[in-house]
């Protein structure tokens, strides 16, 4: 039950029919982890933490440089130098005292990841390899977590979401990039650079569409990839197919259970 407190600084999304105060109840009863807070995940957090989210983990290893502070706008330049993961947190926790916020220093891999995933609701990752997320990707199907997943590079930004467990057609993220292309075939944005407005456009996408999973608004990014590109302002989206040989979601077994 929402308290008055919490029915007055949620009231704009009360006030929303696809969502109301059984949506809001939905939230704050939520564990979502961010897996990355960086450029996509500083937003995420921004916005998860505003939106009420009662459990939100932040699991990163890294320290905020001063290069982050172009795009990554959660930070500041006192906070340079420190872990990215704690940084975030204290942000988190300002900004809604009245969420949990848990802070992970580490690097998630395909070992560690899918008990930490087991035990939240949602994942938004805003990694930037592509190995990262396949590992990310085979945790969310081992546990069963759906995957909100965001990247960004130069003018463009691609966001999806991916529980290939709650039907025959949806696919998971390595459905979508088979192979792992060379390291020197994919440039970081640390190699070639991202306009920093675009980080918050990502951001606020992946946050979105955690937002609806959550709460059942509207029809989410579930078997297709919404791609955005800052130069021209347009944006498509993409139908994914699901891989029936895929060596990680082609083993699920049936009947499909919906989640």
């Amino acid at each position: 039950m929402l308290t008055p407190d919490a029915r007055e600084r949620y009231l704009r999304h009360i006030l929303l029919k696809e969502i109301g105060a059984q949506g809001q109840q939905k939230l704050s009863e939520a564990r979502v982890l961010v897996v990355g807070a960086g450029g996509v995940g500083s937003p995420v957090v921004q916005y998860l933490a505003a939106a009420g989210v009662g459990g939100l983990t932040i699991a990163d290893d890294d320290r905020v440089s001063l290069s982050n502070l172009q795009r990554q706008t959660i930070y500041r330049d006192e906070d340079v130098g420190a872990p990215k993961a704690e940084r975030a947190g204290a942000f988190a926790r300002a900004l809604n005292p009245t969420i949990d916020v848990a802070a992970l220093g580490l690097r998630l891999d395909a070992a560690s990841a899918p008990a930490i995933f087991g035990d939240h609701d949602l994942v938004v990752e805003g990694v930037d390899t592509i190995e990262a997320r396949q590992a990310l990707n085979a945790a969310s199907v081992v546990a069963r977590t759906p995957l909100v997943s965001a990247a960004l590079g130069r003018f463009e930004a691609q966001v999806s979401l991916f529980k290939p467990w709650a039907g025959p057609d949806l696919p998971c993220y390595r459905c979508f990039v088979a192979e792992t292309p060379p390291r020197e075939a994919v440039l970081t944005c640390a190699e070639e650079g991202v306009i920093g407005p675009l980080a918050g456009i990502a951001g606020s996408l992946a946050a979105l569409e955690a937002v609806k999973e959550i709460t059942g608004a509207g029809e989410t990014l579930a078997g297709k990839l919404f791609i955005f590109d800052g130069l021209r302002l347009t944006a498509r989206t993409v139908r994914l197919p699901r891989d029936p040989e895929c060596s990680v979601c082609g083993v699920i077994t049936r009947p499909w259970s919906v989640s």
